[in-house]
């Protein structure tokens, strides 16, 4: 099939889990990470500044789970150790950091995958969104599984390579080249997306 434009029609900005862990030296967040795997989260503020810029819709996303662990589900079954929970300093989304607005969109969520069992769905339909621009983490599972359920429902897709982390550079790798496979174009540079956001406004002006 052809490679789609990089933007159609309505985008949105999906920040996955940028959480105040990131910005806390030395903080164990209990997961494995890649190199630079902090320092690409705090680069995701370039995507959010230039979403405000542009008039793009920012949807901000934490994930969140409850002290006496009920809600982890198979969660902690693999190399994840508890990570998250509610009322530690690295759980709350990094709103200063990331240079949140109150005209940005907040949701919790209790899985990997930003659709399941939130408001996600409702939300885009009303923001009439055709177009999602993925940041966040991690990229082999939240961002991973957000894109696969994004791609299922007909949104084109794309990730900032840039502006994503996974738990090991090899696992960060194979999920970019996975979304690449769904979607040709789907995996581009934050630099790109910027400038591809500045001329969707230019062009619809």
């Amino acid at each position: 099939m052809p490679k789609q434009p990089m933007i159609v029609g309505q985008p949105v900005l999906i920040v996955v889990d940028i959480q105040k862990s990131a910005f806390i030296q030395d903080y164990d967040n209990g997961i494995p990470h890649m190199p630079n795997f902090f320092e690409n989260q705090k680069r995701a503020r370039t995507m959010v500044d230039a979403a405000h810029d542009n008039d793009i819709p920012v949807i901000f996303f934490q994930e969140i789970h409850r002290k006496n662990l009920i809600d982890y589900g198979r969660e902690l079954d693999g190399s994840e150790d508890i990570h998250c929970l509610e009322g530690n300093p690295g759980t709350p989304v990094a709103v200063e950091e990331m240079g949140m607005r109150e005209t940005d969109y907040f949701i919790h969520k209790r899985r990997y995958s930003c659709f399941f069992g939130t408001e996600l769905e409702i939300l885009l339909r009303g923001l009439k969104a055709e177009t999602l621009i993925l940041v966040g983490c991690l990229t082999d599972v939240c961002v991973h599984y957000t894109f696969a359920d994004a791609h299922q429902s007909d949104y084109y897709c794309r990730v900032a390579k840039d502006c994503v982390a996974g738990s090991s550079l090899a696992a960060h790798e194979a999920s970019l080249n996975a979304m690449e496979y769904l979607q040709t174009g789907a995996v581009l540079s934050s630099e790109e997306l910027i400038t591809g956001m500045a001329a969707q406004k230019q062009a619809a002006a």
